[in-house]
């Protein structure tokens, strides 16, 4: 047979295998299950409590799993090996505020955004002054957590007395002590952090890009996606989305973050 002949028929069986590819939609339902996977350890979008998982979007993945006519079946892992678990069909899909950027979407699909974030401004309850971006803070004196990226976005600005803690809950107690004049963390986590902690505390402007998070999971399956897509569009119109956001964050997520 010749050469050419043979490749024919190879792209021919190709293209026939892959049309006839079970869509994950089908796969999932087949199954019972929808295979979800996260940390586990990032309260509080997901993490154990008295040996259960907990949090934002282990409550959204039930209720997805449910709009889906499954149940939602969860796997933990490090965050740097969550997505090539992914990508080895290890479950199917990652739910744990994964940014969608133009290089994740080269390798997987993205449902539509679930939450959308940016740095925010935290200030004291009875602030007077106006803050409405970093270059306000001038002359003045920042908090943040070590380690954090927003350190490098206020020393870009320039002229702002940067000082970091080992954590957020420090900062915060410095900033309602008046020993700082604001602190920064990313706008989902502030009500969460500002509700445990007690503080006269307020959420104030959001001064960095916008992010958005979503779903990722194998591409090629259109089904998937739009049962995906159509799911969270159920849930944002019945409420119960806004019902779940509220109860973690005091807002709905998936709105762009407000000054207050």
């Amino acid at each position: 047979m010749h050469i050419r002949k043979i490749l024919a028929i190879s792209l021919l069986l190709a293209t026939t295998l892959h049309a006839g590819a079970a869509d994950l939609l089908d796969t999932v339902k087949q199954r019972g299950t929808l295979r979800v996977a996260m940390e586990g350890t990032y309260p509080p979008f997901n993490y154990k409590e008295n040996g259960q998982l907990a949090g934002f979007e282990v409550e959204l993945s039930n209720a997805l799993a449910q709009k889906l006519g499954v149940k939602a079946d969860f796997t933990t892992g490090e965050w740097s090996a969550l997505l090539a678990g992914l990508q080895a069909g290890k479950y199917d899909v990652v739910i744990n505020q994964v940014g969608i950027t133009d290089k994740r979407k080269e390798t997987f699909d993205f449902s539509e955004p679930y939450t959308i974030s940016s740095p925010q401004l935290i200030v004291r309850q009875d602030e007077k002054r106006d803050f409405k971006t970093l270059a306000d803070l001038r002359g003045k004196k920042l908090g943040l957590g070590q380690g954090t990226n927003f350190a490098d976005m206020a020393k870009a600005v320039g002229g702002i007395d940067i000082k970091t803690y080992p954590g957020s809950t420090e900062y915060l107690q410095d900033l309602a002590l008046g020993r700082i004049d604001a602190a920064m963390n990313d706008s989902l986590l502030i009500p969460y952090i500002i509700k445990k902690t007690k503080l006269p505390l307020k959420a104030g402007a959001p001064v960095g890009e916008i992010e958005k998070n979503g779903i990722p999971f194998a591409k090629n399956n259109p089904k998937f996606k739009a049962a995906l897509d159509k799911a969270l569009a159920d849930m944002e119109a019945d409420g119960s989305f806004a019902k779940i956001s509220n109860k973690w964050f005091d807002r709905d997520v998936s709105k762009p973050p407000l000054a207050k």
